[in-house]
């Protein structure tokens, strides 16, 4: 990474990091309650309390309440001179509380209509006759549980304002729509908001919005007249900073004897909590794999929990899950190879849209090695452990967009700066542009510095979500690139007497294609003396009536005591495809850690709650399971690097989403291989794996499953 040097010594200043004169510190009051109103509230005493500054409430900032609908909403804030004194002063903040009956049941939430949003209903074909006429049909409900994001930095913002200009500094992953929400929230020009990120310590999609900490440390820095720091502790991010909220899906698919997929089915109830939208959790069922007759229909279940917040590959996890787990049933019940499967049912279209580019089958190809080992790890197996291999496809998006803007400084010494307001999300995005700049420009990566993370120091950029951070800034930043490379060669050939078209930039020299010249860059731009050469790049628009997406397969080898019901993962492949490579160092630790992250969500982690209140239980690391370097598997990542020739200038794709789409349902899948039993419910803790073996058990003998 380019900037490695910076994170290795301490360097990199991270919001966390910020420490500005006079700044105070905030925290929050937040409701122990998972539902209720309050029905007075004073803060007098605590604004007594030693190096209390300021306090406000639900009266003061719109993102605080005064109806709690989760248990952690924010209340109301106090700054102090230090965050033990504002947590001290919380406590003398007199409230009184009348609790109310929360709804906790999503199932519950949709029959009395409780929805954040009208239910989504899509349909093609006649699911009804196509269903009917299926010579298999099997059915299956798969739920999947709420998984917290944890970044390693916390979410946080410092507020300050200059006569009427507010800073914030803060960690996010979209840097222009944090200045354009907090400028339409406060009523002021977006001119006057000033956003800054600098480096950022992970956000998995939870850091996509300003959150209730920027607009308190920005009234509360108002009525000071000081910065103030306001940054969630890590107990705050398990309660309020979001996360992937649970889904149940019931399931139908219906194919001929051949294999052949007639009719898809679906629905699904997502728990999105007290706020949020509804994510896409149909969506591999409506796209991934060839079907004339699919109906769907998904529920947002507005029930009193923390809302969600996209959380890497929103829906598209969760919904890859029960799909791809529901095809090995059916494989299964068809006696057919779950990879055939597949192949049979290949989309070369996108519901009548041609895609920009699809190479699944040549990761199916890909993957045949990998999937062949199964029959030896079988082999393996004895009256304790038991080992298999599964596999799961994914389709994600990846395209990414415009607007997007990039500059390029090169100045008299042959030095190129690229200078963009983008924020890197700690996935080497700064690395990456360098790259495309130095390729581009013909110089040694080593000559070009990336500058970003300023609103009010560089043009406007996209958001790093949605696997889009590189499909649009690269293209940008490769226009401007050959912007300033074309004002290069003009230059040169007016000062050596030769045609444009014979002239290129090669190893940071302006060479002429007969050999004749070889000149060092600067010596070329050191004819401007004290000029600058600016390059500028806008990033077009995706191709015209075509679908953008990523496509892969994962390969899981496990291992399962079925006496205990551990799990482990020994082995995953992962064969993706994304478009062209940027970075590959950078591409395969992406791969490696989406598939990490899903390891976690597979088999560990589970936000618990208390049935009856709505209390948050796992508050804290120690209770909350994340994985650790004990838990991570062998990981064989393979890329197809084929340009996609219809995307940009660049050709590349996304790849933070991906590699975490498939992860669950290879393992599950794995697990059905191993052992036969079927896994219908993440996590797959050791009671749910001996509860699906005794399923099994009961299943061969033809007699109900205990529930």
């Amino acid at each position: 990474m380019a900037d490695a040097p910076q994170r290795a010594r301490g360097e990199a200043q991270y919001t966390a990091d910020v420490l500005l004169p006079g700044m105070l510190h905030a925290a929050l009051l937040r409701s122990p309650h998972a539902y209720a109103r309050v029905k007075k509230i004073d803060v007098r005493r605590a604004l007594e309390a030693p190096g209390v500054h300021a306090a406000v409430g639900p009266e003061d900032v719109e993102a605080l309440t005064d109806e709690p609908g989760f248990f952690g909403a924010p209340v109301a804030a106090i700054a102090a001179n230090t965050v033990e004194q504002a947590r001290a002063a919380l406590e003398l903040i007199d409230v009184e509380w009348e609790p109310l009956e929360p709804l906790l049941d999503p199932d519950e939430a949709v029959r009395r209509g409780q929805l954040t949003d009208e239910p989504r209903r899509n349909e093609r074909g006649d699911f009804e006759r196509a269903l009917a006429d299926a010579d298999v049909v099997v059915e299956g409900e798969y739920r999947t549980q709420v998984v917290l994001h944890n970044p390693l930095e916390t979410h946080q913002s410092v507020c300050r304002w200059e006569g009427d200009t507010l800073e914030i500094y803060t960690s996010t992953q979209y840097i222009w729509g944090i200045r354009s929400r907090v400028a339409k929230q406060l009523g002021v020009e977006p001119d006057n908001v000033r956003v800054v990120c600098n480096y950022m310590g992970g956000g998995f999609g939870a850091k996509n919005d300003p959150g209730e900490y920027t607009y308190v440390a920005a009234e509360l820095a108002r009525r000071t007249g000081r910065p103030v720091k306001c940054a969630l502790t890590r107990r705050e991010e398990n309660l309020a900073a979001g996360n992937r909220n649970a889904t149940i899906q019931r399931l139908t698919v219906g194919a001929r004897s051949d294999g052949t997929i007639t009719a898809l089915g679906g629905e699904f109830v997502n728990a999105v909590g007290w706020d949020g939208w509804i994510a896409p959790t149909d969506g591999p069922m409506q796209t991934l794999y060839h079907c004339e007759n699919v109906r769907t229909v998904t529920y947002g279940a507005k029930i009193n929990t923390a809302p969600m917040k996209a959380f890497r590959a929103p829906g598209y996890v969760e919904g890859t899950f029960g799909l791809e787990c529901l095809l090995d049933e059916l494989a299964a019940r068809l006696d057919v190879d779950p990879l055939e499967l597949r192949r049979k049912n290949y989309a070369h279209s996108s519901n009548e849209r041609p895609y920009s580019s699809k190479n699944l089958m040549e990761c199916y190809r890909r993957a045949e090695p990998h999937w062949e080992r199964r029959h030896e790890l079988r082999t393996r197996s004895d009256s304790t452990w038991k080992y298999g291999a599964g596999l799961a496809s994914q389709i994600w998006y990846g395209g990414g967009g415009p607007p997007s803007y990039a500059w390029t400084r090169v100045g008299s010494d042959g030095r190129i700066t690229v200078i963009t307001a983008m924020q890197d999300i700690g996935t080497g995005t700064r690395t990456a542009m360098a790259q495309i700049a130095a390729e581009e420009l013909g110089v040694p990566l080593d000559r070009v510095r990336v500058e970003l993370g300023d609103s009010a120091r560089g043009p406007f950029a996209s958001i790093s979500a949605g696997s889009s951070t590189t499909p649009s800034m690269g293209p940008a930043v490769r226009a401007a690139a050959a912007d300033a490379k074309r004002q290069i060669i003009e230059i040169a050939a007016q000062r050596h007497h030769l045609e444009e078209r014979v002239l290129d930039i090669s190893d940071g020299n302006v060479v002429s294609a007969d050999g004749n010249l070889s000149s060092p860059l600067e010596e070329i731009v050191g004819l401007l003396e004290n000029a600058q050469i600016l390059g500028k790049g806008a990033r077009g628009p995706n191709p015209t009536g075509m679908q953008v997406l990523t496509f892969g397969v994962q390969v899981a080898e496990v291992a399962v005591d079925v006496e205990t019901g551990e799990v482990r993962v020994l082995r995953v492949a992962a064969i993706h495809d994304v478009g062209r490579v940027i970075n590959p160092l950078g591409a395969s630790s992406q791969v490696e850690g989406g598939i990490i992250q899903g390891i976690g969500h597979t088999l560990s982690e589970q936000r618990l709650l208390d049935p009856a209140t709505g209390t948050v239980l796992t508050q804290s690391l120690d209770a909350y399971r994340l994985p650790t370097i004990a838990d991570v598997p062998e990981i064989v990542c393979e890329l197809i690097d084929k340009p996609d020739e219809h995307l940009t200038n660049l050709g590349s794709k996304g790849l933070g989403e991906p590699p975490i789409v498939p992860i669950a349902a290879a393992i599950a899948n794995a697990i059905r291989d191993a052992t036969g039993a079927d896994i219908h419910s993440l996590p797959i803790t050791r009671e749910e794996m001996l509860r699906a073996l005794e399923a099994a058990k009961q299943k061969q003998r033809g007699a109900p499953a205990a529930v």
